[in-house]
């Protein structure tokens, strides 16, 4: 098995024993971004909507790192601390997405890293290439 550890500074270093995606073959496995701010390590100030889009900037930097784009992610996982937000990160994704759309679960869990209300981790396949 082939493995590529993808890293960026573009995006929050790893909070513990993981990478921020491993490629295997054209597939990306991207590992959850929470809303931190990659220059600080701390967790962005604001509401649902500020946290959701610091996490889709981080998994981009990821993606971009990986050499891929955001419309190459075939699967998405979002964790959210209240179900209750589920429409603002609608919203949100819709400004990184657009149809025809990855498939995605969506999952309310107790609590997330550093106090975080949002995370998203995502699988991505590349284009072989030409």
């Amino acid at each position: 098995m082939n493995r590529h550890i993808i890293q960026t500074d573009h995006a929050p270093a790893p909070i513990g024993p993981y990478s921020q995606a491993v490629r295997s073959g054209s597939t990306v496995y991207c590992s959850g971004q929470t809303p931190l701010d990659p220059a600080t390590g701390l967790l962005v100030e604001g509401d649902i909507s500020v946290q959701a889009r610091r996490a889709f900037d981080n998994l981009k930097a990821v993606v971009d790192a990986s050499g891929g784009s955001m419309s190459q992610i075939v699967r998405l996982g979002l964790y959210l601390t209240n179900l209750g937000d589920f429409a603002a990160v609608n919203a949100v994704m819709q400004e990184y997405f657009h149809a025809p759309f990855p498939a995605r679960s969506t999952i309310e869990v107790s609590a997330l890293p550093k106090g975080a209300a949002f995370e998203v981790d995502a699988v991505m396949v590349l284009d072989p290439p030409t």
